[in-house]
């Protein structure tokens, strides 16, 4: 169950906390909490990657950085992760009590293996899956130089070790049902380019958007002719943007112009004009936006 709240404290956190006759403290949790979303705390943010603060060590290791960081009110986690040294990753089968999350593979490759999906498989630069709620999955080993952009919604949710599922199952069931959603790879290698909302781009649908059953899409874009430099507003709830290759100028909002070029990120509230100016011929956004299909309008 996926709820949108605008004062989720008020629900409480479904758990319970008694006091057991030897003075024991036991916290009491419901097996399967409902999903509590925030309202989308909107706001214009630009995240360049010469401006960031220093990466953070996280979960077995990998290293990290907030590209969201007032994350929407707690809408939504973004993160521009690395793995720095080839080799095995000590990561354990865990699943996570989300109610969207994707990882794209920016730089190098990783081994992943994922609950009833078959056997494990590289994901390669350029290529993306979607973790439905509570699919059991494991890291593997990975490239030296390994990034990956990792998208999260809500900001703050529960990841839970499983000690008993090993992976991989031996089944091989794509149509499995995870909390509403399926799971989803797609490889750049088989992609089919398409025009984008904006005239004179292009873009690859990833499937996400089907497989989470309208809940977000997941797009790569680049550019495929003469862009359209007219300012353009939207009315998705989420839309964040990450500069995989090459260089743009985002004008619009506060109305300064910024230079944003591979490694930036942006994120456009709703029904605010915003305009992408001097793209670079070898330019690729990766744009993330829920719900999956949103109104585009010219100005």
């Amino acid at each position: 169950m996926l709820l949108r709240c605008k004062d989720p404290a008020s629900l409480g956190d479904g758990a319970e906390e008694i006091l057991a006759p030897n003075g024991t403290r036991i916290r009491l949790v419901e097996a399967n909490p409902p999903l509590i979303m925030p309202q989308t705390r909107h706001s214009f943010i630009v995240r360049r990657l010469k401006d960031s603060a220093p990466w953070v060590i996280g979960r077995a290791g990998m290293h990290y950085r907030d590209l969201v960081p007032d994350r929407l009110g707690g809408s939504m986690i973004a993160s521009h992760i690395r793995v720095p040294e080839a080799g095995p990753v000590p990561d354990n089968v865990h699943f996570h009590i989300v109610g969207f999350q994707m990882i794209y593979c920016y730089r190098g490759w990783v081994r992943l293996v994922y609950e009833d999906q078959g056997e494990p498989f590289i994901l390669a630069a350029g290529d993306c899956v979607l973790q439905p709620p509570r699919i059991r999955h494991r890291v593997l080993e990975s490239s030296g130089g390994l990034e990956v952009i990792e998208i999260g919604c809500p900001a703050e949710h529960i990841t839970t070790l499983d000690h008993e599922m090993e992976l991989p199952t031996g089944r091989f069931d794509p149509d499995k049902d995870f909390g509403g959603q399926k799971f989803c790879r797609h490889e750049v290698s088989k992609a089919q380019w398409k025009p984008w909302r904006i005239g004179g781009y292009e873009t690859r649908d990833t499937g996400i958007g089907a497989a989470t059953g309208g809940v977000a899409s997941v797009r790569v874009v680049r550019v495929a002719g003469e862009p359209d430099t007219r300012p353009a507003v939207h009315d998705a709830d989420i839309h964040f943007t990450f500069v995989l290759e090459g260089a743009v100028t985002l004008s619009g909002g506060d109305g300064e112009a910024r230079n944003l070029e591979a490694g930036d990120a942006f994120v456009i509230p709703p029904d605010m004009a915003t305009s992408l100016t001097a793209p670079s011929a070898d330019l690729e956004l990766l744009e993330v936006s829920l719900p999956a299909e949103f109104a585009t309008r010219m100005l």
